[in-house]
């Protein structure tokens, strides 16, 4: 595996494996200099969201980068008060705008938002056949939500992006999205950085002569999962791509695996506010 290395979705599109995330990068310029360093680093995929009030800043990168924007993965999200097969459909007009794009390489329902999630993946599956967007998915979504999108859906979502780390492995959520060829990403890989000083992994980090970040980067990428590390700082986003001159061995893997603790930093799916 490499920086441009991929992974296959169900209908043959190829999505980076490594990723930057924007969540929280409202300074302008910052944000134009954080994508502009990452894709200069060799970077191909950039994930925002209409909540994250960057679309304009992502597009602005992203032409100003000198890159074919065919080379380029680019990611938004539907917000929940947008959520509905109409305003959905709406929505995505106005990101395409801010973004200044022709289409999408994916679109993503942000929240399973309880009674229009399902609405708003009708209009996703709309955008597709429409040749808006280059792949369906999802975010935030747990199981029995996908069960109730699949019983519908004329195509699966291929990706469900949700909060993955070493304190929250979703293994069951993994095993249903496999089977369903469902690309798990994570947001926060990191858990917001707080697993940076678990003992276990910078034991790791030691051995290998890499930081925690690296070693918790490098177990998503042998578990196959996407990551979409968020940073503004040059040198994290390139350290965070230094993950592929190292490899986790079996022995390492498993204890990494055995530091689950169900634990999340950011809000349950089931449980989310949904009014801000």
């Amino acid at each position: 595996m490499n920086l441009q290395s991929t992974k296959v979705l169900t209908n043959g599109v190829e999505m980076p494996r490594l990723g930057l995330g924007v969540y929280k990068m409202t300074e302008r310029e910052e944000t134009l200099q954080a994508i502009d360093y990452a894709l200069k680093v060799g970077y191909r995929a950039i994930d925002t969201a209409s909540l994250y009030g960057n679309e304009t800043e992502v597009g602005e990168a992203i032409r100003h980068a000198g890159i074919k924007r065919e080379e380029i993965f680019v990611t938004t999200k539907v917000w929940n008060n947008d959520q509905g097969y109409d305003a959905t459909l709406r929505a995505f007009e106005v990101s395409l705008k801010k973004l200044n794009m022709d289409y999408l390489d994916l679109y993503l329902t942000h929240w399973a938002v309880p009674q229009s999630f399902e609405e708003t993946y009708r209009a996703i599956e709309r955008l597709y056949d429409e040749k808006l967007i280059r792949a369906t998915g999802v975010s935030n979504h747990h199981e029995h939500h996908l069960q109730k999108l699949l019983a519908k859906a004329n195509i699966a979502p291929m990706v469900n992006q949700v909060e993955v780390h070493p304190y929250l492995q979703q293994d069951a959520l993994k095993t249903y999205c496999t089977k369903h060829g469902i690309a798990l990403t994570a947001w926060s890989p990191l858990g917001r950085g707080g697993v940076l000083d678990n003992s276990t992994i910078l034991e790791i980090g030691q051995e290998l002569g890499k930081t925690a970040a690296q070693v918790v980067l490098r177990w998503h990428l042998q578990n196959d999962t996407i990551i979409i590390p968020k940073s503004v700082t040059p040198s994290r986003i390139e350290e965070n791509a230094q993950i592929f001159d190292f490899e986790l061995t079996q022995a390492q893997m498993t204890q990494i695996a055995s530091l689950n603790l169900n634990k999340r930093f950011g809000q349950d799916p089931d449980n989310f506010k949904f009014d801000f």
